[in-house]
Parts: C-alpha cells; structure tokens; sequence
C-alpha cells in the first residue's frame, strides 16, 4: 500500500521551533518530487515548500521564506519540513504530497497525499 505518514506537529510557542517528517512506505520517495501544504482553520489549502526529485532544488512561499527548511533523506524515505520562528499565523494542519515529477510546485495536483499532522502556535 503507498502512502505517506507525516509527523512531528504539535503544540508551541511563538518564536519556537518543530521539524515535520513525512515517511513514504509503498515506494521510493527519492524519485518523486515532494510538496508541504498547509490548511488553516476557515482557510483554503496552501503551498508553502517543495523540493525536486531531479536535484533537490527547493521552493518556498513568500509566507515561510527565510524561516522554513525542506530537505530529503532518501536512505530513510523520509522529507521534512524544519520549521523555525513560528508565528501564530502558522498554526495549520500541515501535509505533505508526493508527485512523480522531476520539478515541483504549490499546485495541489499531486499523486499521493499523507493525513496531516495539526501544527499550533500558540503562548
């Protein structure tokens, strides 16, 4: 069964910091290109990072730039998402998806979609 796991939400405070993870099982994540999104509440979907599987270029959001970090580990199957400076604005369920596309974008057209994980920020 393909699918993806993310992990690593939770609860913290303004200014802290929590890295994400999102584990492929069912395949190999290194030949996809991978995409973070996020929804908060009342809100519509939003891309905010993703990162090649050509060679690991990554994008960002205007919203994140500067603060958030996306990288690979293809020997563990695993993206993630370090997130740094967090603000209350970034309190979202955030998802990770998986595309079988040398390049990546903020589209939400990808293949394969993980649950989610709820990130909150909050004092």
């Amino acid at each position: 069964q393909l699918q993806l796991v993310e992990s690593g939400g939770g609860l913290v405070q303004p200014g802290g910091s929590l890295t994400l993870s999102c584990a492929a099982s069912g395949f190999t994540l290194g030949g996809y290109a991978v995409g973070w999104f996020r929804q908060a509440p009342g809100k519509g979907l939003e891309g905010i990072s993703c990162i090649t599987s050509s060679d690991d270029r990554a994008s960002y959001a205007d919203s994140v730039k500067g603060r958030f970090t996306i990288s690979r580990d293809d020997a563990k199957n695993t993206v993630y998402l370090q997130m740094n400076d967090l603000k209350s604005e970034d309190t979202a369920v955030y998802k990770c998806a998986a595309d079988r596309a040398w390049l990546c974008n903020f589209d939400p057209y990808y293949d394969y979609w993980g649950q989610g994980t709820q990130v909150t920020v909050s004092s």
